[in-house]
């Protein structure tokens, strides 16, 4: 069974031992988390969420992204900046889709 779940302003399309990154969540490696805003559970589309559908999930570990350059530069006006960032994210295995 398929869902797609809306976490951290994103949506995942996502399925029983699933394993995906997404932006980081509090909690220690094996804790349980549930997803309760749910916006599709195989053919059954919420409006705007489904009501009375979780999809519950485990930490798997806390992680950071790739490091990645912004610069931005304004031509001929001797003014550039270079920045760094890194996002702070979270491997989560989905356990289960309750309907």
């Amino acid at each position: 069974m398929l869902a797609v779940i809306r976490t951290g302003g994103k949506q995942y399309k996502v399925a029983a031992q699933d394993t995906l990154e997404i932006e980081r969540l509090e909690g220690e490696t094996g804790a349980t988390v549930e997803f309760t805003d749910v916006l599709m559970v195989g053919e059954k589309v919420g409006s705007p969420t489904v009501a009375g559908a979780k999809v519950v999930a485990s930490i798997v570990k806390q992680t950071r992204g790739p490091h990645l350059i912004v610069f931005k530069k304004r031509r001929r006006q001797n003014s550039r900046r270079k920045n760094g960032h890194r996002q702070d994210l979270t491997l989560v295995k989905i356990e289960q889709i309750v309907a």
